[in-house]
């Protein structure tokens, strides 16, 4: 039975790769493509966790809920509130520079984690929100680790169908002229300008963008836990970590985002299986080696390799050198 253990596990890990490769795609239409250095993650993977939890649970004393609609609702609402929240936040914040921005971003995270620690009748409060139902949840046929395991897969195969559907619908834009002008005034703001753009409109159209998929990666980590705590709104592992399997993937390559997402969670549960095996008094301390093992990947690929993994596809310097060559 212990190969049954393993497989769950398996799955477990395949289905948190899916929900980070959607945060990491979400940033990276925002830095990747339009250069916003957004520090506030946690807060909208929070906004879009709690509006699908709220849709779809069923109802509860004390709190607003109890719609109880279908999950897809919940996650299409996830991306609406998540934009609706970016919207203000881009119109103010995004004039700023890169660094301002970035302190901005946190701030603004971090009143949504208190705003979700304290308000009981939205979030209930610090206990969070349970019940949520999750897709393909119930097989009364077969008996319960089995069920539990098809359960597992069953969820894994919604989220790579939502992972490949966004990966696509970025990839187009990104090969489209949208993605080609969003790169010219993250590369030449003043260009840019210059040719007529609106720059201003353009960056918000891609904050807005890449909060509805980290939007939508919060609902669907809100309903395969069946849960969702203040907890989960760790900075740590909601926005650093997903910046940081960014820069080691690729930035500007959405294949990159999505590698990235699989080597830094592969790495972080791995080394949490390690470290779980040790006596208890070294385990606690041995925790830190996860961020030490993180760390020193990242300064590796910072030192050796910076643009990434998978760097940034530069498909106009490669006609014009094909060009160029043919001309010769």
């Amino acid at each position: 039975m212990e190969y049954l253990g393993l497989l769950n596990y398996a799955l477990f890990m395949a289905i948190f790769i899916g929900i980070y490769a959607l945060l990491a795609l979400g940033l990276n239409i925002q830095w990747g493509f339009a250069g916003l250095f957004n520090a506030g993650i946690a807060g909208f993977f929070a906004v879009g966790a709690y509006t699908s939890a709220i849709l779809t649970t069923e109802h509860a004393d004390g709190r607003i809920g109890g719609f109880d609609m279908p999950f897809f609702v919940g996650w299409i609402g996830a991306m609406l509130a998540a934009a609706l929240v970016a919207w203000p936040i881009g119109k103010i914040c995004l004039r700023f520079r890169s660094d301002y921005l970035a302190i901005a971003s946190i701030g603004i995270a971090e009143i949504i984690r208190l705003v979700v620690k304290s308000e009981s009748v939205l979030t209930n409060g610090a206990r969070g929100i349970s019940g949520i139902p999750r897709p393909a949840a119930e097989f009364p046929s077969l008996a319960q680790e089995s069920a539990y395991m098809a359960s597992q897969a069953a969820y894994l195969a919604i989220v790579i169908v939502v992972l490949i559907a966004a990966y696509l619908l970025v990839e187009r834009q990104f090969n489209a002229p949208w993605g080609r002008m969003m790169r010219a005034i993250r590369d030449n703001e003043g260009a840019a300008k210059a040719m007529g753009k609106d720059v201003e409109f353009r960056r918000l159209q891609a904050f807005i963008f890449g909060s509805a998929l980290m939007g939508l990666g919060g609902a669907l980590f809100a309903h395969f836990n069946r849960s969702i705590t203040p907890e989960a709104i760790d900075p740590m592992v909601a926005t650093f970590l997903v910046w940081i399997m960014l820069i080691l993937g690729g930035s500007g390559n959405n294949r990159g985002a999505i590698l990235g997402a699989a080597v830094v969670w592969i790495i972080w549960s791995m080394s949490e299986i390690a470290t779980d095996r040790l006596p208890t008094e070294y385990a606690i301390q041995a925790k830190y080696i996860r961020l030490f093992l993180i760390g020193l990947m990242l300064q590796l690929v910072l030192r050796f390799r910076p643009e990434g993994l998978l760097p940034e596809p530069l498909r106009g310097d490669r006609r014009a050198t094909r060009s160029g060559a043919d001309q010769t």
